[in-house]
Order: structure tokens, then C-alpha cells, then sequence
């Protein structure tokens, strides 16, 4: 990895009188010789040596040493990249995905280890305009494929189900396929706003309803800040919770009166002044549709639809629509992911009982975006995202967090990030954040320092096996038709697949 590169002189007189500019002959005779350029390396991998074809197979290694002086140097080419990062075409396409090449090596695919990227939570990082969602969608689009695993989208501004109009790489408006547009047989779409997305043009396959006796206290905690709410009244909500259970919010938003309050102070211990307050942040949940205080008989449990879907394969993502407010986005991601993450608890301690392969749940991937608002210092280690970056990878959940603030999210959860991409970020505590648990983190702070703002990343973590800045793989025509004829399209587990054959849905 190059970390520093310095002009020198073999001589002082040289800066102090430099040649003529019209003296090309004395400027060519000092270049190389009396000026010249030191490159700064640091060693990162070792490779077997070419010499001995029995060790041709052997994976890096850590260095150990370094070359000695006049060792041979030879410019990589795209199998020495493949050694180092592997190749799409290695073990049927699962394992590895191509996810963008080294600057200057256009030729040279760098791919991530899908195997290793979904056994523990990831982030991608970069401040507001440089890809950070066409990132999240190559690396989605890379788990579909190959079946690594199935994923949970939070789509709060509608941007991974269906197609939409995105800023390009050149700054120009292009139509972007969604995840449901490229693998219609392996994504299905919940939406909060079914209205909304009929008037795109779809029919959502799931409508999303939420009911007050699915909310618990700790869900509310992550919209502290957004309904400003202060500490005392939002611990009334554990206080209403203790007294009257599940029904606890329904009992709440159908207080009107002050003696409704009253009443349900003297019956809680709590404030009346701070459940009035709770009451009057939560109130505007009662105006949208998709949330109800009396569930009707015809509605159904989304949660079992959605682990309906995630058990026979099918990523799931939940659109927002009209609702694209923060508190919603908050309340709705909170509440689903806690029963989500205690449905897979339950199903790894069935397996871990039965050891039956048939009981093994298959890897879920959760993304989110905002996702500082869920695993800030304060409320991280109360929530259902902060419990699954810490403790989740045994059984089978990990995050995909997309954000520009990594510096507002617990370090607790940054230091249990496995895989980051991380594109250009300005300030030096975001920067500083992106790095935690990383070695030589200085080294990698000059890198990311000159990453230009569009479409290069830093690639580094467990599903890597070094630092690597890589220009990422644009997201166009040539991306949907390069996922269409991958080597995994055809077969996922030996399985035929529908998708290879609906070229007229793929296109």
C-alpha cells in the first residue's frame, strides 16, 4: 500500500537555482538523478513464492519481512489482483464479487468474500453525494445474486425497491434499476404507502401495518431527539408499560382529558406533566394510515409475512413513501427489527437443539440508513441495532450501515464493524470514527484524505485481505448485464433459477 509520496533533491543548490524553464536539456539531465520522486510503502501481504508451484495455492499471509534491496519489482496484473482479492469465477460465483478496481487498473476487478462479509455486521460510510446508496446497492445486488444472504431493506426514501432517478457519476439525472427490478423472483416489496407506490406504476406485494400493541417502550427511545423529548418523560413510557402491559400506548393515546392523565399518573407513579408530553409527541402517529390503536380482524401480522419471506430466500424491502419522516422511519425500523431479531434467536436455539440443516436460518442482512439515530452512545446498547452489532453474528443477523456521520454512532458498535467502504469524508472526527478498530489508522487517514468525491472508496476489513482504494464498479446497464450473466445466476444451491429465465422482467 502506498501511504506518502515526496518530491526530493539530491542537492540544495538545485531547489535554490533551479534550471531555465526553456533549458529542457538540463531539466531532463536532473530528473531521476538530482531530483526525484520517494514513494512511501508499507508491506501488507505476503505471497508464496513463484519459484516453488507447490505453494502456488497457499492464501496472503501477514508480512513477516520485507524484500531486501534490489529485489525484482514487477507491475500487477489482473491475476496477481485475483490471488490477492479472488476472482467471480472461483467456487460457482458465491463466493467472491467484484465491487470496483484499483485506480489505474481498469482491467483488474477487486472483489469482497461474500462468505465473510455476511457473518458480521458492515458499514459503508461517506458523506452526503459520494454513492453511498449506489454502494449499498452493489453490495446487496452481490448477496442476491449468489445467495449469501437474505436481506432487509429499510427503503426510506424508496430508492432500492423499483427504478428511480438518481444523480449519476457525472452529475447528470439517470434512471437507476432497484434491487425488485433485477431479481424479481428473490425481492419482495412491503410498503407503508401502497397509494404511493401504485402511483409509480407498482403494486406493492405486502401493506404494511403497524399497531399500538407492537410498540414497546424501548422503540420510542431512538426518537428522543428527533420528538425532543426529555429523559423523564420518556421513561413514563417503561412506567406505563410495567402497568398496563402490551396495551400500554393504546392506553395512553386514548387519554383526552386532565383527568385521564391524572389518573393514569396516580396509577403509574409517573409525572403527569411528562406522560401529557409523551402523549402530545406520540399523537401524530394517529394520523397515518398504517398505524392503528384497534387492529382490525382482516389485518395481518407483517412480521410473519416478512420472516415468511426472509425463510424461503426472498430479500425483503420496506418503502416508506409518503412517510419519509425521520420519526417514522425511526418508530417503523425499531419496532420490526426487535421482533425480527427475537424470531431469530429463537429459530438458532431450535437448530443449535435439533442440528438439523433444514433448521439453519440462512444469513439476514439488515440495512439502514440514519443509521447514527439508532446507535448513538446514549441509546445504542438499548436497542434491537445495538444488540445485533454486538452480539447478533451467532445468530445469523448482521447490519449493513449506511451513514455520513460515523462519528454520532457508539464506538462500542464501530469497533464490531467487520467490512468497510468508505468514501470521502471531510471532517476529521467522521474520519477518525471510520478508522476505529483498524491498525495503522494513520496511514489510512492520508488515504482517505485524497479520495475524490465521487465513486472511489477505501475497502477494508474482514472480507478483504488488506486496504485497498478501489474506483467502485458504476451501477449502469453494463452492471445489470454483467448480474445477469454472473456465474451464480443460473444456479443458487444447485437449484434452477427463475430469474435467468424472465429476461423480459431483467430488462
Amino acid at each position: 500500500m502506498i501511504t506518502d509520496i515526496e518530491i526530493e533533491a539530491a542537492n540544495e543548490q538545485i531547489l535554490l537555482n533551479p534550471p531555465d524553464p526553456s533549458d529542457d536539456l538540463l531539466r531532463e539531465v536532473m530528473q531521476g538523478s538530482g531530483t526525484y520522486v520517494t514513494v512511501q510503502l508499507k508491506p501488507m501481504l505476503m505471497m508464496p513464492n513463484a519459484d516453488h508451484p507447490e505453494l502456488t495455492d497457499e492464501e496472503p499471509a501477514s508480512v513477516k519481512t520485507i524484500p531486501a534491496h534490489f529485489s525484482p519489482v514487477a507491475p500487477a496484473e489482473a491475476d496477481d489482483v485475483a490471488r490477492v482479492f479472488g476472482d467471480e469465477t472461483w467456487d460457482d460465483g458465491r463466493t467472491y464479487f467484484h465491487v470496483g478496481h484499483p485506480i489505474g487498473m481498469e482491467e483488474s476487478p477487486v472483489c469482497i468474500d461474500l462468505a465473510k462479509f455476511a457473518e458480521r455486521s458492515n458499514a459503508i460510510f461517506g458523506k452526503t453525494g459520494t454513492g453511498k446508496t449506489f454502494l449499498t446497492r452493489l453490495l446487496l445486488a452481490g448477496t442476491i445474486v449468489t445467495g449469501r444472504a437474505v436481506n432487509l431493506v429499510f427503503d426510506m426514501h424508496s430508492e432500492y425497491g423499483y427504478g428511480s432517478q438518481a444523480e449519476g457519476a457525472d452529475g447528470q439525472a439517470q434512471f437507476v434499476k432497484g434491487l425488485r427490478d433485477l431479481f424479481p423472483s428473490r425481492v419482495s416489496l412491503f410498503s407503508l404507502d401502497p397509494s404511493t407506490t401504485r402511483q409509480r406504476g407498482h403494486t406493492p406485494d405486502y401493506e404494511v401495518h403497524l399497531h399500538a400493541d407492537q410498540i414497546q417502550p424501548a422503540d420510542i427511545l431512538p426518537l428522543r431527539d428527533t420528538l425532543n423529548l426529555n429523559a423523564t418523560a420518556a421513561e413514563s413510557s417503561y412506567l406505563l408499560k410495567n402497568q398496563y402491559g402490551d396495551r400500554w400506548l393504546t392506553t395512553l393515546l386514548e387519554a383526552q382529558s386532565g383527568d385521564d392523565f391524572e389518573r393514569l399518573a396516580d396509577e403509574t407513579g409517573a409525572h403527569k406533566n411528562s406522560i401529557e408530553a409523551l402523549r402530545r409527541k406520540l399523537a401524530p402517529f394517529q394520523e397515518y394510515d398504517f398505524f392503528t390503536t384497534q387492529p382490525s380482524p382482516d389485518d395481518y401480522d407483517v412480521l410473519d409475512a416478512l420472516l415468511e419471506n426472509l425463510d424461503s430466500g426472498k430479500s425483503v424491502v420496506l418503502e416508506f413513501g409518503q412517510y419519509d419522516d425521520l420519526r417514522v422511519y425511526l418508530l417503523v425500523a425499531n419496532a420490526l427489527t426487535r421482533r425480527i431479531r427475537r424470531a431469530y434467536e429463537a429459530k438458532t436455539n431450535r437448530y443449535r437443539q435439533t442440528q438439523n440443516e433444514g433448521d439453519k436460518p440462512q444469513p439476514l442482512m439488515i440495512t439502514i440508513e440514519e443509521a447514527h439515530k439508532f446507535l448513538s452512545p446514549d441509546i445504542a446498547h438499548e436497542t434491537p441495532f445495538g444488540k445485533i452489532a454486538r452480539e447478533m453474528r451467532k445468530f445469523f443477523v448482521s447490519l449493513l450501515v449506511v451513514d455520513q456521520r460515523p462519528s454520532a454512532i457508539d464506538e462500542e458498535v464501530l469497533s464490531q464493524i467487520g467490512t468497510k467502504m468508505v468514501a470521502k469524508l471531510s471532517d476529521d472526527k467522521d474520519i477518525g470514527a471510520a478508522l476505529v478498530g483498524t491498525s495503522d489508522a494513520s496511514s489510512l487517514r492520508e488515504i482517505l484524505a485524497s479520495l475524490d468525491a465521487k465513486q472511489q472508496a477505501l475497502l477494508l476489513g474482514h472480507a478483504v485481505p488488506m486496504p485497498i482504494v478501489v474506483k467502485t464498479r458504476t451501477y449502469d446497464q453494463d452492471f445489470y448485464d454483467a448480474l445477469r450473466s454472473h456465474p451464480a445466476t443460473s444456479s443458487v444451491d444447485g437449484e434452477a433459477d427463475p430469474d435467468a429465465e424472465m429476461e423480459d422482467l431483467f430488462y
